[in-house]
């Protein structure tokens, strides 16, 4: 199941070195490529604010 980053994100960075298939992209909020996440949960663990979570 992809994830997806809520509005909570404070564009931090903390999950953009932590998604092994390079699925999220830089911005105000943060956004996750639903066709691209393996579902793993690393950028979640990763987030300061608990901004991602599972769709």
């Amino acid at each position: 199941m992809a994830y997806k980053i809520t509005d909570e994100c404070i564009a931090c960075g903390a999950c953009i070195d932590e998604c092994p298939v390079n699925a999220i992209s830089e911005g105000d909020i943060y956004s996750i490529n639903a066709d691209e996440c393996t579902g793993c949960g690393a950028c979640a663990d990763a987030c300061p604010t608990g901004a991602i979570v599972e769709e």
